[in-house]
């Protein structure tokens, strides 16, 4: 199976102890490794998995859409590796890897070099 990115949400809640979930995922750096815990007993979701950071922190969940099956594959005991990717407005990413293979950060691509014709050209910003 491919590996794939995956969206881990909830980053604007707090963690019941310790840093918050914004804080804790800006800590982590691309390539960190990171953990699913499956929580059967969430009383919101059943099918929860929350991610946590390589410090043992949570970050958030992992988005619904993909929650359900993510936590089946590890009760079947599949072998998943994940690293945290990156943090993107209210969402963080990570880049998980299935059975033995190990996650890699997606290549960057390269800022659009094309001419901006939007007619926006914006003050200079002088040193004071």
């Amino acid at each position: 199976m491919k590996a794939l990115s995956l969206a881990v949400v909830g980053l604007p809640y707090p963690n019941r102890r310790g840093v918050s979930r914004r804080f804790e995922a800006q800590l982590c750096a691309p390539g960190e490794p990171i953990e699913f815990r499956p929580e059967p007993e969430n009383k919101h979701d059943r099918w929860a998995v929350a991610v946590y950071s390589c410090r043992g922190v949570q970050i958030g969940y992992v988005n619904a859409e993909k929650a359900a099956w993510i936590g089946g594959m590890i009760r079947q005991g599949r072998e998943i590796a994940a690293i945290f990717q990156g943090i993107a407005h209210s969402t963080a990413w990570v880049r998980v890897a299935f059975d033995g293979e190990q996650p890699t950060l997606p290549q960057q691509s390269a800022p659009d070099e094309t001419e901006d014709d939007s007619g926006f050209y914006p003050d200079p910003v002088y040193d004071d």
